[in-house]
């Protein structure tokens, strides 16, 4: 599935030196696009060196920060909105930060968003937590909303506040609701992201601790199938605003584990304690409305995805 993009607008991409915001960054530059890429001071990228390409600008501040937001977006046209400071798990211990830093600093941004011209925001949502749990596999965008973490709630109500700003100023927005991204360059010594734990675990021969007896089913999607659903929401002009973007199939831990094994040839080791509260049973999204409407759907696979992940990993031990 190939994307064009017009190249005589300026993209802001909030986030741009992390897992999938250098993904973006990488595929915009590639495609000739100008990128201003937006991060706080001293992260090291995870993408490529675009530094003294003409095309790429770095900014460096606080997403908190009114000012450095309003500058930020100065002659940009479009901004990703990929930034999020918490964390599902670990959002319920602080909600109060989880909304002053996500909330309140969404909010600041569709401010000066209105105020700088910027024509659309493209924001990546949470399609494992805004829906909490079920009703009904595979999750419609229709689903109830009943978040069971902070987090959820946040991501659902930055979605609200798009749908007003949009209302009331004309602003243009697509919310993708992500199931479980995957790939190179995700961190294996991060406290989420089931497949890059594991799988770095298993690689390095570690004990892999599994909450619940892992049938719990989730959603997995490749990151190059996420940069493709970015780039197709920059042409999205329908009526709906709101896409599930994953691939669809759910996969349990335990089959994840077993995929691991089998397409690496490394032993699992399995240890498994008591399941969270907020951990609903199956996680698994209907993405049909965005491959009607976006013109996008999957691409990889998820044993081709894993295997592709896998061998990255082993060449980045060997370096």
């Amino acid at each position: 599935m190939e994307k064009t993009i017009k190249t005589n607008l300026r993209y802001l991409v909030l986030g741009g030196k992390g897992f999938i915001g250098s993904h973006l960054v990488d595929e915009l530059m590639a495609m000739g696009a100008f990128v201003r890429c937006f991060e706080r001071p001293h992260v090291v990228s995870l993408g490529k060196d675009h530094e003294g390409d003409s095309n790429y600008e770095l900014f460096e501040g606080d997403f908190v920060s009114e000012a450095d937001i309003e500058a930020a977006l100065d002659g940009c046209d479009t901004c990703f909105h990929l930034i999020s400071t918490t964390q599902p798990k670990s959002s319920n211990q602080d909600p109060v930060f989880d909304v002053e830093s996500n909330l309140l600093g969404t909010i600041r941004l569709l401010d000066h968003a209105v105020k700088s011209g910027l024509k659309k925001i493209i924001f990546v949502s949470s399609g494992g937590t805004v829906y909490g749990k079920p009703l009904q596999t595979p999750i419609p965008e229709t689903h109830p909303t009943n978040p069971l973490c902070s987090y959820g709630i946040n991501k659902l109500s930055i979605e609200k506040y798009l749908g007003l700003y949009h209302e009331l100023y004309g602003l243009d927005y697509t919310v993708l609701r992500m199931s479980n991204p995957f790939g190179e360059r995700q961190r294996t010594d991060a406290s989420q992201g089931a497949v890059a734990v594991f799988l770095g675990k298993a690689i390095r021969g570690e004990t892999i601790e599994i909450w619940g007896d892992g049938s719990v089913v989730r959603d997995y999607v490749y990151i190059h199938d996420v940069i493709l659903a970015l780039l197709a929401a920059l042409d999205c002009s329908c009526e709906e605003h709101v896409f599930n973007i994953g691939s669809g199939k759910g996969v349990s831990l335990n089959e994840l584990l077993d995929s691991i094994e089998n397409i690496t040839l490394y032993p699992t080791r399995r240890r498994y304690v008591k399941s969270r509260l907020f951990d609903v049973p199956d996680n698994v999204l209907d993405i049909d409305r965005a491959v009607s409407l976006l013109d996008w759907s999957p691409q990889i696979s998820f044993e081709d995805g894993l295997m592709r992940f896998a061998k990255w990993l082993e060449n980045q031990q060997k370096i």
